[in-house]
């Protein structure tokens, strides 16, 4: 495999990936950028294999300690819907000393900022990323939001990958340039359950299916890994097999992971999304 196909950033090699939209801008080099994304003696799980995402509100500390024994292939530190927004200051705070505990065992982690630049960068301000191997954009709905995150990152933390999460009938639209819209870019996901409630809908796989199918595509057209479920996770905490079904829908809808909130719910991610074994293929 090529150095370039086997960055963590989760993309082909540079050379077969389709025009950025940034691709025209000054100091734009993704091969330059790319390389930074594969962290010299990082033996964690690499992005495009994630299976399982757990995730927890970024002031949760208590939380780290089951989530490193959870199984999970990443936790996400969430400072945005998790966190009450009188509680976000103390919350930022609290990012780094999570982030050094997760990744001293081995768990790569991904931090959700919130949406309007002015919140994100607020998110960002005081947090050390040297632990932090993707920002999860929430509400994505253009490829200039991501632009922005990227130009941030390129002047402060060259190595950390940017993972876009689709949330509305807006961003749905636009998934396909939005994958597009930055070498940093590492994953799509998508949100069933605020998707779903912009469209005034109820978040079952018939109602907001086609969407996730679509964000998934758009991913994967991209050479992206494609994390979500066509299905509310609020619905799915007390049965375990329908969330299994519904994890296996994802799966055949083309996502690569999902994202969940409680650590019972890991090991099926882990099973349903474990990678194919091909009859007569070399071991």
């Amino acid at each position: 495999m090529t150095p370039d196909a086997s960055v963590l950033g989760c993309r082909k090699a540079c050379a077969e990936e389709p025009p950025r939209a940034d691709a025209g801008r000054p100091g734009y080099s993704p091969r330059t950028v790319l390389a930074g994304l594969a962290r010299e003696g990082d033996t964690s799980v690499p992005i495009h294999e994630f299976r399982s995402l757990l995730l927890l509100p970024a002031n949760a500390s208590a939380a780290v300690e089951r989530a490193r024994d959870s199984g999970t292939d990443a936790v996400i530190l969430d400072l945005e819907d998790s966190v009450a927004p009188v509680r976000k200051p103390a919350a930022r705070r609290q990012v780094g000393a999570a982030a050094q505990a997760l990744a001293a065992a081995g768990v790569p982690v991904v931090l959700r900022v919130n949406a309007s630049p002015a919140d994100w960068r607020a998110d960002l301000a005081g947090v050390d990323l040297a632990d932090i191997r993707a920002v999860m954009l929430s509400k994505t709905e253009s490829p200039e939001q991501v632009i922005a995150l990227a130009d941030y990152l390129d002047d402060r933390h060259p190595d950390v990958s940017i993972a876009a999460l689709i949330e509305s009938p807006l961003g749905v639209v636009r998934a396909s340039e939005i994958s597009r819209s930055s070498p940093r870019l590492c994953a799509l996901g998508f949100g069933a359950a605020d998707y779903a409630r912009a469209m005034a809908i109820i978040a079952s796989p018939q109602n907001v299916g086609s969407a996730a199918r679509y964000v998934a595509g758009a991913a994967r057209s991209a050479g992206l890994a494609s994390w979500g479920l066509a299905d509310d996770l609020a619905n799915l905490t007390e049965d375990i097999e329908r969330f299994a079904g519904a994890v296996r829908q994802a799966r055949q809808m083309g996502f690569t992971a999902c994202m969940v909130i409680h650590s019972e719910q890991v090991a099926v991610l882990n099973r349903v999304f474990a990678p194919l074994v091909v009859p007569g293929a070399a071991r």
